[in-house]
């Protein structure tokens, strides 16, 4: 069913790669280890907020849900790579396209709403803390994530299901990964519905979460410049990291976005691949370190639970 609307294209071929020969096993190796360190770290995270009742608060929820979705990301990235890595035939399947534009696509919906919710969050807590109990509830940001992921999805599959009426001319896309505008362009038949349904998708992804970051960190900043030392200091602890994580990430995805539109032959090779990757592997490696040390109370709390172990070792030998 699917092959047919597709006319006579059942897979793409990923041009991006090059032979390298023998170095591809240094490749896969670097990369297992990558993959390895970002499962380690966010899964940790994970279990040390959930098993400690003290970190049971809506900044560290939502930080599991920003966690999750990093492991959400490098699921439906990793395990292909290292697949593509060794292989001598670069080729991914129509369906397993999809899928994967589905995970890249929805990821990255997924973290920039998790982002502001996150920036409304400190927002209340740092300008209206007297009336953070009252919005901030376990119960609202439970049903902030759930319906984050839900609309990220619809969005994505309405994406998709105007991909699967094209007709396509050509199966050579010109990246490391499926990227949907690059398929787009693959098409002979009409796609104007499909660019004006990718334009407002940017903007309903990138810049509409924009606006309620923007709105609560200046308020916030306007708090920091006039309030005491002790509130700027819990400012610049607890939001540090939310920005540093926003801007990486923004960065990552206009350059995949201006990459994918414009023509970047005369941007360095190495440069292109590093950029077009950046936002898939630095995120989901950079997120749990930056909170894990930046944060005090999680750092805290992971101390303290690694000298419990060690004392129970240290108790177990003797």
């Amino acid at each position: 069913m699917l092959n047919s609307n597709l006319s006579t294209v059942s897979y793409f071929i990923l041009g991006a790669y090059l032979d390298i020969g023998n170095i591809r096993y240094l490749y896969f190796l670097i990369t297992v280890l990558l993959y390895m360190v970002i499962l380690l770290v966010n899964i940790s995270l994970i279990v040390l907020i959930s098993m400690n009742r003290s970190l049971h608060e809506p900044m560290y929820i939502l930080l599991c849900g920003l966690f999750l979705n990093e492991l959400y990301c490098s699921a439906g990235l990793f395990p292909f790579l290292l697949i593509q890595i060794l292989s001598d035939v670069h080729t991914i399947s129509v369906s397993f396209c999809f899928l994967q534009i589905f995970t890249i696509y929805s990821y990255a919906n997924i973290e920039f709403c998790t982002l502001a919710i996150m920036s409304y969050d400190r927002y209340f807590a740092i300008c209206n803390p007297l009336q953070y109990n009252t919005h901030m509830t376990l119960k609202m940001v439970f049903l902030s994530i759930a319906l984050i992921w839900l609309y990220s999805f619809v969005k994505i599959i309405v994406t998709l299901s105007l991909n699967i009426r094209l007709t396509f001319c050509g199966n050579v896309l010109n990246n490391f990964y499926c990227h949907n505008y690059l398929i787009v362009k693959l098409a002979c038949s009409d796609t104007k519905v499909n660019n004006i349904n990718g334009l407002f998708g940017i903007v309903i992804t990138v810049l509409v979460p924009l606006i309620p970051i923007l709105f609560s960190y200046i308020k916030i900043l306007k708090v920091c410049f006039s309030g005491s030392n002790q509130t700027r200091q819990k400012a610049v602890s607890t939001c540090t990291p939310q920005l540093v994580s926003l801007i990486n990430f923004t960065f990552g995805c206009c350059f995949e976005i201006l990459q994918s539109r414009f023509d970047m032959t005369h941007v360095p090779r190495v440069l292109r691949i590093i950029l077009s990757l950046y936002f898939l592997i630095m995120q989901p490696l950079m997120n749990p370190f930056m909170y894990g040390f930046q944060m005090s109370k999680i750092r805290e709390t992971f101390f303290f639970y690694y000298k419990v172990m060690i004392n129970e070792r240290g108790a177990v030998k003797v």
